[in-house]
């Protein structure tokens, strides 16, 4: 599949789909990884080294340092992938690192799929 970067780098690995936004502020623990925002899909799920795919980000600014933080204690997901990419998730995988492509559709990869990201190219591939 073919988007757009975000921010580049290349990454492989275990896919976690959500259908719902993901709020990093308030939604997942940047010490452990794990999501723990109340009634969410991935509530109790780890993004630890994952590709982490989920349409769109929400809520507050600070979401960008909680992406950051993820990456900095080590659980950060390997990739993000997003049908639209906002300036939040924008700017938390760019102060991060983390490999990033928007404009894919996302309803094409299932959580366990094996996914390879080439940000730097574009690129989604379910392997």
């Amino acid at each position: 599949m073919k988007g757009r970067m975000i921010s580049p780098g290349k990454a492989q690995g275990e896919a976690i789909v959500s259908r719902e936004p993901i709020g990093f502020y308030g939604g997942i623990d940047a010490k452990t990884g794990i999501v723990i925002e109340k009634g969410h899909e991935l509530e109790g799920k780890s993004v630890t080294g994952k590709v982490l795919v989920f349409p769109c980000g929400k809520g507050s600014t600070v979401g960008s340092y909680v992406i950051y933080g993820l990456q900095k204690n080590g659980v950060g997901p390997a990739a993000i992938i997003n049908k639209e990419t906002e300036t939040i998730v924008a700017t938390g995988v760019i102060l991060a690192g983390i490999p990033c492509v928007d404009g894919i559709d996302i309803d094409q990869i299932k959580t366990g799929d094996n996914i390879e990201v080439d940000a730097d190219n574009s690129t989604v591939n379910v392997l």
